[in-house]
């Protein structure tokens, strides 16, 4: 008897190890941008090595650092005890960046790719009888409608136009789920007021406002915000087609406190156009600067993005801007690093000691977002989140996640 549960523990420890190795080589991604001279930071297991044909890797015999110097594209292998293949990682080797930290307050206007459905109602008929025409067609919160009938869709007004269109007849829609392209069939339902409807709430644009983070004098790209901007019915982060970047005007600051997060309040309106927004990723919105002049950027600031291993626990500062004329400087602490993450904006854990900035926002408010973070004289990465029991403490993302997205603008 002994000897079955002992097998059976044997064999169930297997699996569990067979199924751990699975986890950490999926979590291996195929491809990563790292800068020149960068520490390798991957999440392995026992056995699990990274090695090169031609020799780029450097290993230090005193920490078992791995780093490529040399610019361009590589490849590394992943292999079990040097001896077994796994898979291949594209590697792209960045040269060292300069860029300027920035921290002015600018309004961000996103329009999406298709319509967002955001919400689905009854419809009441002609004959004042309840219809679902969406019923049972697939379609949910959060997807994309992108074609009717072949016809693309970009706007709130062209599907409503194409299904008033329609006079009653069966359409056929092309949405996106889940990154999946998927097609059905509705049929509108007209109203007493004469109009047809799907029954569905859908949303083609947000707009709002946030922090700059950096400015890359050399290609005109900007950062800003280290965190993407979701539907706020949804959730999801918006698939953009395109963007504008615009100045923006304060009109008051909402103080923050523990478990009541504070928040700059602004407006776009009539505002002066600064560029173009082509990329909406968890790690912040990107895009080119067309009019510089508008975003008053101190050029004799330009500093280098600091590597992770550069980075330090303790003190720091913030650029932000609390009116409408100038930015400021503020006194923060680094309390935690995160060097192996690559996943999320959620690099460093800080918290805010400037008395000044506590007094006038009690912390980190929303608006914020984006705050360029300066230690050593390096651009270290931006503010992120606020933690809503303590309004002073937040996270950020590394700087060089950051310039890594925006090297996608380029091509």
């Amino acid at each position: 008897m002994y000897k079955k549960i002992f097998k059976r523990t044997i064999l169930l420890l297997t699996l569990f190890i067979i199924y751990i190795y699975i986890l950490v080589i999926n979590y291996i991604p195929d491809q990563i941008t790292i800068f020149e001279g960068e520490n390798i930071s991957l999440k392995t297991f026992f056995g699990i090595t990274l090695n090169s044909e031609d020799e780029v890797l450097s290993v230090s015999a005193d920490t078992g650092e791995k780093t490529i110097n040399k610019i361009g594209s590589e490849k590394l292998s992943v292999n079990f005890f040097d001896k077994l293949f796994i898979k291949d990682i594209d590697v792209s080797v960045l040269p060292r960046t300069t860029v300027i930290p920035v921290g002015n307050i600018a309004g961000l206007k996103l329009y999406t790719s298709g319509v967002l459905v955001v919400g689905m109602s009854e419809i009441e008929g002609e004959d004042s009888k309840i219809y679902k025409p969406y019923e049972n067609t697939g379609i949910e919160e959060g997807d994309t409608i992108i074609k009717i009938n072949d016809n693309e869709i970009n706007t709130t007004d062209e599907l409503i136009e194409k299904i008033n269109m329609s006079k009653g007849e069966k359409v056929e829609i092309e949405y996106i789920h889940d990154e999946e392209t998927k097609e059905c069939s509705i049929t509108p339902v007209k109203t007493s007021a004469e109009e047809y409807k799907l029954g569905l709430w859908v949303r083609d644009s947000a707009a709002g406002v946030g922090t700059v983070s950096f400015y890359e004098p050399d290609t005109h790209i900007f950062g800003a915000l280290g965190h993407g901007i979701t539907d706020i019915d949804t959730g999801d982060l918006l698939n953009i087609a395109k963007g504008e970047f615009v100045t923006a005007k304060i009109l008051d600051i909402k103080k923050g406190e523990d478990g009541n997060p504070g928040k700059i309040q602004g407006t776009v309106e009539e505002q002066e156009t600064i560029g173009e927004i082509s990329k909406n990723t968890e790690f912040g919105i990107y895009g080119k600067i067309k009019n510089i002049s508008s975003l008053n950027i101190d050029t004799s600031k330009e500093m280098e993005v600091a590597l992770r291993d550069e980075i330090q626990l303790g003190k720091a500062t913030i650029l932000c801007s609390l009116d409408n004329q100038t930015v400021g400087e503020y006194e923060i602490e680094i309390t935690k690093i995160n060097k192996e993450n690559n996943y999320n904006n959620k690099s460093m854990e800080i918290k805010v000691t400037d008395e000044k900035l506590i007094e006038r926002t009690g912390g980190i408010i929303q608006g914020m977002s984006g705050s360029p973070i300066i230690q050593n004289g390096k651009f270290i990465g931006a503010i992120t989140h606020v933690l809503v029991n303590s309004s002073t403490e937040g996270y950020a993302i590394f700087g060089d996640l950051m310039l890594k997205q925006s090297k996608e603008v380029e091509r």
